[in-house]
């Protein structure tokens, strides 16, 4: 009798990526090797929209011809199953034991082309690629076959995919309702450049007889001018990006901005136009790829990760919208009518709707053991810290892997940063200097301490690869636990400071800051004589009689 694997293990397994398809937006760039400054493949991501992340572990397993895994929906009903490969690696987070990293967005595209006759969602192909692949060309081999054999019902998807060598951006869309596989586009991206995108397709004009770096669906073009979307006659260039997911000024405002900042900032040299992502007629749009100014470091990268347009034209921290302390939280919705007008708030980076988010560091210069780093964090990728996780550890923080969106506890590392993350937003322009200054602190002494850490790694590498195991689990949990426990006694530290509209002094005495003076003085522009105390009547004084 054939094997299958029951749904109490496949849920276990796959809690980590069902939970990737209750966001509503992530934001992601790539870096390859050429343009690192340590030579590393580094993939950010961050996991956007209000749930409680749980980051799981997956031992590596072998087994027996005929088993299949199940297939489950969001509500853990079976849907289907999937032949099993004789061994799946194991994989931590988002990456495997080969140093391979997989991320993606959301782009949605033309909804009329999700399937929902489609057997695999992205977080299905995610999952089966990180285990069944060791390169990122594998991976893609992987994710395209699959959805070629079971069919794709997700919506339009942009894909990381990194090994320790080289990178790819995937975008796929499915065939609409009853339709078979997907169609999908693969391009590596060049040595030395980065790339980035976020919630909308980025690919546009491709090379198709350049097979080593660019590979793509047979239907690519002629299920276009099947359904429509692109017409030859018109003698305009097949751009994959604008037949599957047309822009508009609104998804141009709320994806392409994003791009535009990290861009921006990667190489200001380049002085990039706002007019693309402001939707001005006949703008430019950015380029797939650039070369940064200088190459970039993991810290470069965190950075990158983390704003608000800070010192733009729209820096989300000032402004009326901001509040008298700066705050760059805009509440959802982010468009909204008034008077039959259509407005919109920009979307930053960095949002308090963040469940999770990656930096994937990925070495071909190192064991696979010790080359391949997930530096993990929890909530808003501002106020978060980056936490090494070693891809050959067999356990993960426990205070990672419980909680629930429902009841607030202690004990759950994302309830913790949570609760900084919206306590600083009451007074950000006190707080947040001092939560960024704890978060530099540690994510500067693990940054400091890699090589050290990697050296021991190394020697245990060449003698005992148990022994190595442990000692980087013992590492990736321990420093977790450690940062956890620092941000429960921030937290603490911010609510006793920062208490009843007071601002405790270095002597822990309660000083009254009232509010900045520009906003007093929109204050009172708005309503003077709200705010204005009165004078006192003055007498008049009574006239002297003249003769």
């Amino acid at each position: 009798m054939k094997n299958i694997l029951s749904v109490s293990i496949v849920s276990v397994i796959i809690y980590t990526f069902s939970i990737i398809s209750q966001t509503d937006a992530c934001t992601s760039m790539i870096v390859t090797k050429g343009a690192s400054k340590d030579g590393s493949v580094m993939v950010t991501y961050t996991c956007d929209g209000e749930y409680h992340p749980i980051l799981r572990h997956a031992p590596a397993a072998d087994h027996k011809p005929g088993d299949s895994l199940e297939i489950t929906d969001r509500n853990d009903k079976i849907i289907g199953k999937v032949k099993q490969v004789e061994h799946t690696y194991a994989y931590v987070g988002l990456m495997n034991e080969h140093q391979l990293f997989i991320g993606e967005t959301t782009t949605v595209g033309r909804e009329e082309l999700k399937n929902p006759d489609g057997l695999l969602a992205y977080w299905d192909l995610i999952r089966l690629a990180l285990q069944r692949a060791k390169t990122a060309r594998e991976a893609i081999k992987v994710m395209t076959d699959l959805v070629e054999t079971y069919g794709y019902r997700s919506w339009g998807e942009s894909f990381s995919i990194a090994d320790k060598k080289e990178a790819w951006i995937m975008e796929m869309t499915g065939p609409g309702k009853g339709g078979k596989g997907a169609i999908w586009v693969a391009m590596k991206v060049p040595d030395g450049y980065i790339t980035a995108y976020a919630n909308k397709t980025r690919i546009g004009k491709f090379p198709m007889k350049d097979s080593k770096n660019c590979i793509y669906s047979k239907n690519i073009i002629s299920f276009a001018k099947e359904k429509g979307y692109y017409d030859p006659k018109l003698k305009k260039p097949f751009l994959f990006n604008e037949v599957y997911g047309p822009s508009d000024p609104k998804n141009l405002r709320y994806c392409s901005t994003r791009i535009w900042s990290i861009f921006s900032r990667a190489a200001p040299s380049k002085k990039f136009s706002p007019d693309y992502h402001r939707a001005v007629e006949g703008a430019k749009s950015y380029p797939l790829w650039i070369k940064p100014d200088k190459k970039l470091s993991l810290s470069d990268v965190f950075a990158l990760m983390r704003g608000h347009y800070e010192g733009t034209e729209i820096d989300l921290t000032k402004g009326i919208a901001a509040g008298p302390y700066g705050t760059p939280n805009r509440w959802r919705p982010l468009s909204w009518t008034v008077d039959s007008v259509e407005y919109s708030w920009d979307r930053p980076i960095s949002t308090m709707q963040t469940g999770c988010s990656y930096v994937s560091q990925s070495r071909s210069h190192l064991p696979d053991a010790v080359g391949g780093v997930l530096w993990y964090g929890v909530d808003d990728t501002y106020f978060t810290c980056y936490t090494p996780l070693y891809c050959c550890i067999d356990a993960v923080p426990k205070s990672f892997t419980v909680g629930s969106l429902q009841e607030f506890s202690w004990k759950s590392a994302w309830w913790v940063f949570n609760f900084v993350s919206n306590y600083a937003h009451l007074k950000y322009s006190y707080m947040a200097p001092e939560v960024v200054a704890v978060q530099k602190e540690l994510e500067g002494t693990f940054l400091a301490l890699q090589p050290t850490i990697e050296k021991t790694a190394l020697s245990l590498a060449k003698t005992n690869k148990k022994q190595l195991v442990r000692y980087l689990t013992n590492y990736s949990v321990n420093n977790a636990e450690m940062v956890v426990s620092r941000w429960r006694e921030l937290g603490e530290d911010l609510m006793v400071k920062y208490n009843d509209g007071y601002v405790k002094d270095e002597n822990g005495k309660p000083r009254e800051k009232g509010y900045p003076e520009g906003w007093l003085k929109r204050v009172i522009k708005d309503n003077p004589e709200k705010v204005r105390l009165k004078k006192k009547k003055e007498k008049t004084p009574k006239s002297k009689l003249v003769d």
